[in-house]
């Protein structure tokens, strides 16, 4: 199967040349890219999806809400709405996404808004909420309409960018020299005993240029609390073996229903998977999931039946750099603009 897979690199090659033209627009200023005053971090990867950007999302807003008024922007993938939309009450996954859903389920306090063109998103939400101090761009890399100030690059250990091919050869849809336009680089799903010299050896492999801090983080599922032998495994985000081996490990007779990422779940989904659940004694499913399940009588009709599992990640030692280096940024960005001010 892998022999076959050098049947697809010609069309990997076409697609590289688009992504490559499009580039070079942008970097000789023939499509126009703009910068806004107030600090932006996009957390974004190279490849499509099953980096974590949502979990790493919540971890930076949770380590710089207490001292920064902090706002989220995203395009709201799977979304049935266009323009720029600000979260509120009636939000939900078909409005605003799943990945910003879920963000706002958990962060109430924090603005959250998509739009397709992150320039308008970011100035529309500057108007809307006037005391925002920094914006968090989920999945900007490529998104070259706006120049963020700090970009967090996302690899999957297991599926490092420089050994990965474009689409549909490989997993990138991006070519591996963007790369070059974070500040910080993140390798995800790390084992969890990984050890230092498996750092070194990634480290010595990806070869980062001395302004790129490295850091690596390992993915935390929760303890599933419930006295279920035999629970059904629901899931529709991109590379769920992670979720569905955790679920294993702790009920090696549970069975996994996997569908493609942001998937929206149809009625002949609903009928498949209730039929499914009355076979099981727990149904178990991620946040985002979840937030697509809620546009279903899935939810309803399972009650308590159903658990939602949370995933988080957790940078061990690299947190107090990662952050240290963000606040930097941010800090360094409000004090230029209040000095600016007062000329």
């Amino acid at each position: 199967m892998a022999n076959l897979r050098w049947l697809l690199a010609p069309f990997s090659w076409l697609y590289g040349l688009g992504v490559y033209v499009r580039h070079s627009l942008y970097d000789e200023h023939i499509l126009p890219s703009f910068s806004v005053s107030v600090p932006t971090i996009g957390i974004g990867n190279l490849a499509v999806g099953g980096t974590g950007k949502t979990p790493h999302t919540e971890w930076l807003i949770s380590q710089l809400m207490p001292r920064y008024r902090v706002a989220v922007l995203s395009r709201g993938y799977g979304r049935k709405t266009h323009g720029f939309l600000l979260a509120d009450e009636h939000a939900n996954a078909q409005t605003i996404g799943d990945e910003p859903m879920q963000i706002h389920r958990k962060f109430p306090d924090v603005p959250v808004a998509v739009c397709e063109n992150r320039v308008r998103g970011v100035k529309q939400l500057m108007r809307q909420v006037p005391d925002i101090e920094v914006v968090i761009l989920d999945d900007s890399l490529q998104h070259r309409g706006l120049r963020c100030g700090m970009y967090i690059l996302l690899t999957a250990a297991d599926n490092l960018y420089i050994t990965d091919h474009l689409l549909p050869w490989g997993r990138l849809r991006d070519l591996q020299h963007r790369s070059l336009a974070a500040q910080a680089v993140v390798i995800t799903k790390c084992p969890e005993s990984m050890r230092p010299i498996d750092k070194r050896v990634i480290d010595n492999r990806l070869h980062l240029p001395t302004y790129q801090k490295l850091y690596f983080s390992h993915t935390v599922f929760p303890k599933i609390e419930t006295a279920a032998t035999k629970p059904l495994a629901i899931s529709g985000i991109a590379r769920p073996d992670e979720f569905f081996d955790q679920v294993r490990r702790q009920f090696p007779k549970a069975e996994c229903m996997a569908y493609r990422d942001h998937h929206r779940f149809t009625r002949r989904d609903q009928q498949t998977i209730l039929a499914a659940t009355a076979k099981h004694d727990c149904v178990l499913t991620t946040e985002k999931d979840y937030e697509r399940l809620l546009l279903t009588d899935i939810p309803a009709q399972l009650g308590d039946k159903l658990q939602v599992i949370p995933i988080a990640v957790d940078l061990r030692t690299d947190a107090p750099n990662l952050l240290r280096q963000v606040t930097y940024y941010i800090d360094e960005t409000l004090r230029h603009n209040k000095n600016t001010n007062k000329q």
